[in-house]
């Protein structure tokens, strides 16, 4: 049975979870569970803190598992990143008091606090630039204003948080981080947990596509087919049927969800009618 770890709580548990569930997976029906074996997928669940999910992979103690990439490449854990994931999307970057720093080369020598020092370390080792780094457990926007830390080294999503402490990013990013599938280079899966992770990559990928694309039909005259399908090229190539007893087409093609009103307007201009967009539940492309 493969074995695989998903954050149990945080801004990674919840989207682990839906991706999972929408994968055809069972998964927990209260936040109390730990573990949960999926006998009819051939797959055991481990519920455990992102921070800890390298460690265990890593150690061998589970096959694979979930978590975001800033705190994979922290943990200093060997890995193979199978599957990038689409969800919590992150920057990591330094911030300091408005307007005091501009530039990453100003934060040579000075108090660094961060949760993620092995990042902040091997940033500034490949520079050649030293700093101390103060090593804190999360909440480290108030390292400055309690005279800990000069500047901070974090996760940026939305900055709201930097904003509310008076902080604000500067320089380069040191990353930019989402959540991952991976595995240890060194797993030695059987053939059976083998095959298990490979359909849970493509079942994962699945989902994926089928989040960014709908499906849209339209029909629309033989006179205005070739602009039509110019417009929705789909994924390969779109599906064009002729109607019964006259001149017009029936078209469907996968069409990327963000573009598909903008879409809708094009075809409806060059002369489609009956359109419709449908969501894609899952698919193999």
């Amino acid at each position: 049975m493969l074995r695989i770890a998903v954050p149990n709580k945080g801004a990674l548990s919840e989207p682990a979870t839906a991706l999972l569930k929408d994968a055809g997976y069972r998964q927990r029906a209260s936040h109390r569970e730990l573990v949960l074996v999926d006998e009819a997928n051939g797959v055991e669940f481990f519920f455990l803190r992102p921070r800890d999910i390298a460690v265990y992979v890593g150690s061998g103690t589970v096959d694979a598992g979930i978590t975001g990439q800033d705190m994979l490449l922290d943990s200093g854990t060997a890995a193979n990143e199978l599957l990038a994931l689409g969800f919590a999307r992150s920057t990591f970057r330094f911030a300091g008091p408005n307007g005091q720093f501009s530039d990453v080369s100003e934060v040579a020598d000075k108090r660094i606090a961060t949760s993620y020092g092995r990042l902040v370390e091997d940033f500034l080792g490949k520079r050649g630039m030293s700093a101390r780094v103060v090593h804190l457990d999360g909440a480290v926007e108030s390292a400055i204003r309690l005279g800990v830390a000069d500047l901070i080294a974090d996760v940026v999503e939305t900055g709201s948080t930097l904003r509310a402490a008076g902080l604000a990013p500067f320089g380069e990013p040191l990353m930019h981080s989402e959540a991952v599938l991976f595995a240890s280079p060194d797993a030695k899966l059987d053939g059976e947990a083998h095959h298990t992770l490979e359909i849970l990559i493509s079942r994962l990928k699945s989902v994926l596509v089928a989040r960014r694309y709908v499906l849209l039909d339209y029909d629309v005259s033989a006179a205005d087919l070739e602009r039509a399908v110019a417009l929705t090229p789909g994924f390969e190539s779109p599906t064009v049927a002729p109607l019964h007893g006259s001149d017009w087409y029936a078209v469907r093609a996968m069409v990327e969800r963000d573009c598909a009103h903008r879409v809708m307007d094009e075809l409806y201009a060059v002369g489609a009618r009956a359109i419709l967009v449908t969501a894609i539940q899952a698919c193999r492309i």
